[in-house]
This record gives C-alpha cells, sequence and structure tokens, in this order.
C-alpha cells in the first residue's frame, strides 16, 4: 500500500528559484507539502546545476534517476509514494507509464506550469507577423499536453485563462484541472511602508530567464522598438537589462551610448527590482503567470506590459502601470510613469491588492489541500469516470512503454559492444 504522506515529485530541471519564474513555482510547491508533513523526495535526471535550490536545507530529499531504465521502476517501488507530482509534461510522458505501472494507487497530479501549447501557438503567429488563429492552437505541444493531462488524476493551472481554454477549446473535463496560481504571503502595510520612495529609485528595469524564448524575445522588442522612442524623451533615464544564462549574443545588445545596459543575472532580484522605479515587460507571446511582473508588485514597482504579460495576473482589477501592446502607447506610458510621482504612487498601490486578494499562498494552499483528499478518498471513481484517461493511458502509454524499453535494451547492447 502506498504512503499517503510520501510525495515524489519528478522534475524536468533541478528548481532554480533566482532564475526562473517555473523554479520560484516548484519552490512554493515544496513549502506547501513541507507545511502538511509530507515527506518529499525530488528527483530528476536532469544534470546537476550550479544554481538549484538547496534542497536538503529544507527538508526534501533528492534522487537522481535515469531515463529509459528499469532502475525507477525499483525506485518507486521501494519508495511508495501516494502521490507523485510531474514537473511539465515531458516528465509526465517519460515516467508516467512507470508510475502507473509500479505505483498503481498513487494519485498522479502534472503540473502544467504553463500550456506550451498555447505559447507555441503565439510564437508561430508573432513570427509570421500575424494574429494568433484556432488553427495554430492544435500543434505537437498541445496534443501531448492535453493527452498528459487527459492520463493524469489533477492538473494543476497557474492561470484562469488557460483554465477557461482548457475547457472549452480542448474540452478538458473541469474535474482534470484545478486553478493554483502564485502562492505568496500577503503584503502588509508595514512592508509597504519599507518600500523604497520614487525619488530614491531611479531607471527602468527589464528581468527574465534569457533560455526562456519570450523573454529574448521581448528584450530584442526593447532593443529595437521600444526604447528608442523611450530614450528619445529621457535621455538621462536607463535601461538595466538582467536575466539568467545570458549568451554573447545578448550581451552584444549592451549599449551604453544609448543607455541600454545588459547585465546579466541579477544576484538579488528583490534589490534590483526595488531600486528600479519602472519595470518593462513588452512579452509578445508567451503563457502562465510572469513571475517577474509578481515580482514587481511584491517589491512595489510599477511596471508596464502587454496584454500577453498581464494575463491572468489580475482579475478585474486595475493594473499597477499600464498595459499596452502598441509600441507607441508602450513607451509612452512608461514615460509618463517615470516622470509624474502622483501617477506613480497611485499604480503603486494597486499591486498590493492584487496580490493580497489573487495570491493568497495560505487560503490557496488550505483549499488545494482540501481538493486532494477529497481526490485521493474518491481516486477508484474518479478514475472509473476519465474515459478519455484510460483510453489515453491505454494507448498512449503503451507505445511509450515499448519506445523506452526499445531505448533501454539498445544502451545495453552499445554498453556490452
Amino acid at each position: 500500500m502506498p504512503n499517503s504522506q510520501e510525495v515524489l515529485i519528478i522534475g524536468k530541471v533541478w528548481p532554480e528559484p533566482t532564475s526562473s519564474a517555473a523554479g520560484a513555482r516548484m519552490m512554493q510547491l515544496l513549502k506547501l507539502f513541507k507545511a502538511k508533513n509530507c515527506s518529499i523526495t525530488f528527483a530528476t535526471a536532469a544534470g546537476e546545476s550550479e544554481y538549484a535550490a538547496d534542497l536538503i536545507n529544507i527538508g526534501v530529499k533528492s534522487q537522481k534517476i535515469k531515463l529509459n531504465d528499469t532502475s525507477f521502476d525499483e525506485f518507486i517501488k521501494e519508495l511508495k509514494p501516494g502521490m507523485v507530482i510531474f514537473d511539465r509534461f515531458m516528465t509526465e510522458e517519460q515516467f508516467g507509464w512507470r508510475v502507473a505501472e509500479h505505483a498503481p494507487d498513487a494519485m498522479r497530479i502534472l503540473d502544467t506550469e504553463d500550456l506550451h501549447g498555447l505559447r507555441a501557438a503565439r510564437q508561430i503567429a508573432v513570427k509570421e507577423g500575424r494574429p494568433m488563429a484556432d488553427h495554430d492552437l492544435v500543434n505537437d505541444y498541445s496534443i501531448r499536453e492535453v493527452a498528459s493531462i487527459l492520463r493524469c488524476d489533477c492538473s494543476l493551472i497557474i492561470s484562469s485563462f488557460e483554465m477557461k481554454l482548457l475547457q472549452t477549446t480542448y474540452q478538458v473535463d473541469r474535474s482534470l484541472v484545478y486553478y493554483l496560481p502564485f502562492l505568496f504571503d500577503p503584503v502588509t502595510d508595514s512592508e509597504g511602508e519599507k518600500w523604497i520612495p520614487f525619488h530614491q529609485r531611479k531607471h527602468f528595469i527589464s528581468i527574465g530567464n534569457f533560455l526562456h524564448e519570450p523573454n529574448w524575445d521581448a528584450v530584442l522588442y526593447l532593443k529595437n522598438t521600444i526604447w528608442p522612442l523611450i530614450h528619445t524623451k529621457l535621455p538621462g533615464a536607463e535601461l538595466h537589462v538582467y536575466g539568467a544564462y545570458p549568451s554573447q549574443k545578448v550581451f552584444q545588445l549592451h549599449d551604453p551610448d544609448t543607455g541600454f545596459h545588459v547585465k546579466g543575472r541579477a544576484e538579488d532580484a528583490k534589490e534590483v527590482i526595488s531600486q528600479s522605479r519602472v519595470m518593462l515587460a513588452p512579452l509578445r507571446f508567451g503563457a502562465g503567470l510572469k513571475g517577474k511582473l509578481a515580482d514587481a508588485m511584491r517589491f512595489g514597482t510599477p511596471s508596464i506590459t502587454t496584454s500577453i504579460g498581464a494575463e491572468g495576473m489580475n482579475g478585474d482589477a486595475d493594473w499597477p502601470g499600464y498595459i499596452y501592446d502598441e509600441p507607441q502607447n508602450f513607451a509612452q506610458s512608461a514615460i509618463d510613469l517615470y516622470r509624474d510621482e502622483e501617477l506613480w504612487h497611485s499604480k503603486q498601490n494597486k499591486g498590493k491588492a492584487i496580490l493580497n486578494h489573487l495570491f493568497n499562498g495560505k487560503l490557496l494552499s488550505e483549499e488545494l489541500w482540501f481538493k486532494l483528499s477529497n481526490l485521493k478518498e474518491n481516486l477508484v471513481a474518479h478514475r472509473e469516470r476519465n474515459f478519455l484517461g484510460r483510453m489515453m493511458m491505454h494507448h498512449s502509454l503503451n507505445s511509450s512503454r515499448y519506445m523506452g524499453k526499445w531505448i533501454e535494451e539498445k544502451e545495453k547492447n552499445k554498453a556490452s559492444v
């Protein structure tokens, strides 16, 4: 029998909370399950990371696993987890059939991070210089991702927009998806009073992992289109561009003569965001929630972003800055916000209300735990109702099983030569 308090998380990569929103999201989940006295094992086939979180320090066990290897089968049979969480659909494709076979009574939970199929659809449209069409949403990523969602008992969806998309466009049953956005502690009034004031802040900031294509596209868009419009009106202001894993092509954009400063990795994101007057995030494609914009709210920094950047972030509340897709309006709103202290303060205060209303970690954690407890008690009936999931498990995972076993035998034969 599985141990209901034993949680296995199979990660695509080691969590790097200082590098990406995905890493920060994973740390939020680890904190959530630790608070419920769960025994957590984080396992991944990814290589070691210099910037990985110290899991041992927070009481989480770590385990290196191999792709297409029966050693995982023995590992999970010995662990006997009551719950297995897949970090993104790719890990479910790789390990889902092994979990189903060797830990059949464990709840299978998918943390999507964001909808990769949606991001791919938007990226295609941007590259072709046109609006996204419905047919863009039917791509290899979306097909694989929705199949993974159907096979799992529950999938955690970070964006309210994506919850609606899954149910309307992809016809995913509501019982298979659960809305779980960012989990933050409320920002108190006393914390807000400690935010660095307007006159002590200077310059604009852009921040985001450069390995993430939407971020790289946004930096190029800033460099070539938006920043020249701002620099013409504010020649003394600078744009400081931060992000993990900058390559040489990123640093080639560095141009102090125009106020465009490429800084690379931020050792302390809170420090650099808190000292900046305005954040710029002109995202033209992407999905999920944007950690950089949530951080801007947390640290009292108004932001200018696009409709895609703000998607799912503010509900019906006013944005703590401005939302514009057209570059002229984007640039002018950034200039106005940078110059006008009264306007800046009115926008700054809106972020705290959004965080405390939509991303209340304590409340959201309790609601998720109730959902998972109910799912555990009714797991057999839940799976019986999910006919499409059972069908996908039968067909898709059989093919994954045989492909995995073929690769495993191939590697054995290589080693014996």
